[in-house]
């Protein structure tokens, strides 16, 4: 046995295979039988990827076409009212992406990861039955192929505590009703096999539970894990520590434990009380969130500190979380610097890591054949050569951040906002977008083309203008008050940035799945970060020399910038970060100069770096606003700055963003009514705010009446003059048959609803 295991695998394929078929689906150019062929292929090619590479544990179950956590809605039965008309795929999507009459359900961040899980929604009248379809189907097409898998399952107090009650209440009242119907999937499951292995992810059981949610640990255990003798069941944590919950997990019949050590270290305070207990630890060791090659001695050192209390029959090696959050494979980066590529592993890559050190720890290094002999040499030899390099280390940058002097932007909030409503004249109800508008597939051709040397960079450089000219002209014409320049010459917010900043590397297909078919490809930072040149002023006095109104430039923030890149792992984040925030206060002080008067500094992930525990929030805060401040620390008084914030539930972070000190801010509010608003009333929040007023993850177009509703909800929690209106995120994935009329209707609704203050 190889006493090696894999969490979850990655499920787009390593060519994206998984998501342009699903886009060809919701296109209508092909049929679900052929998104269904897809997904059989990448399956079992995944699974024999894993078999190959010597790994005992594979999951089924890990696969999804959109989203674990809808699958597991699934599963349970768990529909909302508004769509339990529709049937089979047609429903599945539909919760997902909604349609022209229905709302798609929730979305947001899997805990402090970019991935992104459809939000069950419960009711107190909610009826649950099993369909336990597509896991078994699963599980019978990898036994075809000779691999007997894991089945991975959500765990039923993970996804209660990520769900919504739509109707009020607390949603653990539902547990024994959601456990109910897990007896029954694992009373189901006992008939599959002598022997059945479940791993059940709790990875909620990492965070600060309150007692009510401890309480319900043992009993929901003591009862899954006494169905059969023929199931061994694994809870699996991962993103951080869980001893407080491993203390209660030990006293139920569970056979094993999954343990984060990458990212949860005081997870080695458990291991005693679970030796006592005689339960198996799975031990995540090869970081499953993160590029770097894995230093072997440094893992074999950590596996003796874990292996001097659990011996090696009740020890796995394993991933510290599932390979969904890295790319694929290297093998298809090419154009890669061969240094820097050295230092990396992909999720193919990691299998391979896994494999050879299972055979190290387990059987020793004397039994190693040559081929892995070398392999471990290599190893030492590359990490070696990284923490020396010349590439990593840039002097001028370490004596800049040394030098600091000023962290903050001058005048209070209440000096500057009058200087700029002087100076820009904006009505209340300003309308705006967060920067970005379709990508054609004309842009994006002209982009890859120029990326090729197969068109000039004047040509290229005119393809983007004429881009530009177009969306200038389609905002005027709408009635649009502050415009954007669209953003034709990004190809994503993070990597744009970081293409023309030294210390970052780039893939050719690090494609990770940010949710449903959506992929982004992180660009990671190896070494010191500085920025040789203005990245943005071109772009943006090109567009503002086509208009007479207020072109608002945008910048990614440095929390951003650096939650959204796989980052270095030999300096502390906050660090990296300091680097970053002086490239962009460079940039702002450029903008400014060139005549740019609104500065949009997006953090739309500020609030995914959070930490999963309340005793590290208040040091990841503040080196997070400080150099926020510092980033835009160069604006005069007169520039107003923004920013924009995705998917944040504001009650815990409202004083937080205060002291982020920007002139407004947009945020993610239009799948969540106004309640994300409300808090922004109770603490008495004196800057202006932008929330959004219809949800662009959606490819439905709002109407003017439905956006009229909104925005009068908006007005019931802040006064006209601190509300700006726009959709609620960027419109880059979005198709411009969608964007036109939404974008109308969002004009058109703010035309009504100021006659309507008029006239009261």
């Amino acid at each position: 046995m190889s006493k090696n295991y894999v969490t979850g695998f990655a499920r787009i394929g390593e060519q994206r295979e998984l998501k342009k078929v699903l886009e060809e689906f919701w296109a209508k150019k092909v049929p679900f039988s052929e998104v269904e062929k897809v997904a059989s292929e990448l399956k079992q090619r995944h699974w024999n990827y894993q078999n190959d590479a010597g790994i005992e544990y594979i999951s089924s179950n890990d696969f999804s076409l959109y989203d674990n956590m809808l699958d597991t809605s699934i599963m349970l039965g768990a529909i909302p009212q508004r769509f339990q008309e529709l049937k089979n795929e047609e429903l599945y999507f539909t919760m997902a992406r909604g349609n022209e009459f229905c709302v798609a359900m929730e979305m947001t961040k899997w805990f402090n990861t970019n991935y992104h899980y459809i939000v069950p929604e419960l009711t107190c009248n909610d009826n649950y039955t099993l369909n336990a379809t597509k896991i078994i189907n699963e599980y019978k097409e990898a036994k075809a192929l000779g691999i007997k898998t894991k089945i991975n399952l959500i765990g039923p107090l993970t996804y209660l505590g990520l769900s919504k009650r739509v109707d009020g209440g607390d949603s653990y009242e539902f547990t024994n009703k959601i456990v109910d119907i897990y007896v029954q999937f694992l009373q189901e499951i006992t008939k599959l096999d002598d022997e059945v292995t479940i791993q059940i992810d709790e990875p909620i059981f990492v965070k600060d539970l309150d007692v009510k949610i401890l309480s319900l640990i043992k009993p929901t255990y003591d009862r899954l894990a006494s169905i059969s003798t023929n199931l061994k069941l694994i809870v699996m944590t991962y993103f951080e520590h869980s001893c407080e919950t491993t203390k209660i997990l030990v006293h139920t019949p569970i056979w094993g434990i999954g343990l984060d050590f990458i990212h949860g270290e005081e997870n080695l305070n458990s291991l005693e009380l679970i030796s006592y207990k005689n339960k198996t630890v799975i031990a995540g060791v090869v970081d499953g969130r993160n590029i770097w090659k894995n230093n072997y001695i440094d893992t074999l050192e950590l596996l003796d500190k874990i292996g001097s209390i659990i011996p090696n029959e009740k020890l796995l090696i394993a991933s510290s979380c599932s390979l969904l959050h890295v790319p694929f494979t290297l093998q298809y980066e090419e154009k890669m610097d061969i240094e820097i590529k050295s230092w990396l592993s992909y999720g193919v890559e990691k299998l391979d890591e896994l494999s050879l050190l299972s055979n190290i720890y387990f059987k020793g290094l004397e039994s190693l054949n040559t081929k892995d002999k070398i392999l471990f040499s290599q190893n030492i030899e590359v990490n070696k050569a990284r923490s020396l390099s010349s590439k990593i280390h840039n002097q001028a940058v370490l004596q800049r951040v040394q030098n600091i002097s000023k962290l903050q932007r001058d005048g209070t909030y209440e000096e500057r906002i009058k200087l700029q409503k002087d100076i820009l004249q904006y009505q209340d109800l300003a309308t705006t977008t967060i920067g970005s508008f379709p990508q054609t597939s004309e842009v994006r051709e002209a982009r890859s083309a120029y990326k090729k040397s197969l068109i000039s960079k004047e040509r290229y450089e005119q393809e983007m203008k004429n881009y530009i000219d177009e969306c200038v002209a389609f905002q005027e014409e709408i009635g649009l008050e502050v415009l954007v320049h669209g953003e034709p010459e990004r190809n994503d917010m993070v990597e744009y940035f970081g293409e023309q900043l030294e210390g970052y590397a780039f893939s050719q297909n690090g494609w990770v799945q940010s949710y449903g078919s959506r992929c982004v490809k992180p660009p990671f930072i190896y070494g010191d970060i500085s920025r040789p040149k203005s990245m943005t002023v071109d772009w943006i006095t090109y567009a503002q020399s086509k208009t007479e109104l207020i072109m608002k430039a945008m910048l990614t923030g440095p929390v951003t910038i650096l939650n959204w890149s796989f980052v270095r792992d030999d300096k502390p984040r906050s660090e990296v970060a300091e680097q970053i925030a002086l490239a962009i206060n460079d940039e702002v002080n450029d903008l400014q100069n060139a005549g740019i008067k609104i500065i949009q500094v997006d953090e739309a992930a500020f609030k995914e770096g959070y930490p999963l525990r309340t005793e590290k929030i208040k040091a990841y805060e503040k080196w997070a606003v400080d150099n926020f401040r510092l980033s835009v620390s160069s604006a005069k008084k007169e520039t107003q700055i923004h920013t924009h914030m995705c998917y944040s539930e504001f009650n815990d972070i409202i004083k937080t963003i205060e002291a982020m000190d920007a002139d407004v801010i947009s945020i993610e509010t239009a799948r969540s009514g106004n309640e994300l608003l409300k808090i922004f009333k109770e603490v008495g929040y004196k800057q202006e705010v932008g929330p959004g007023v219809y949800d662009i993850h959606s490819p439905r177009v709002p109407s003017v009446e439905e956006i009229v509703k909104q925005i009068e909800k908006l007005l019931e929690v802040l006064p006209k003059e601190q509300l700006w209106i726009n959709p609620d995120c960027g419109l880059k994935t979005r198709k411009w048959e969608e964007v036109k009329p939404s974008l109308k209707n969002m004009v058109q609704a703010v035309t009504i609803v100021r006659e309507k203050l008029k006239k009261d």
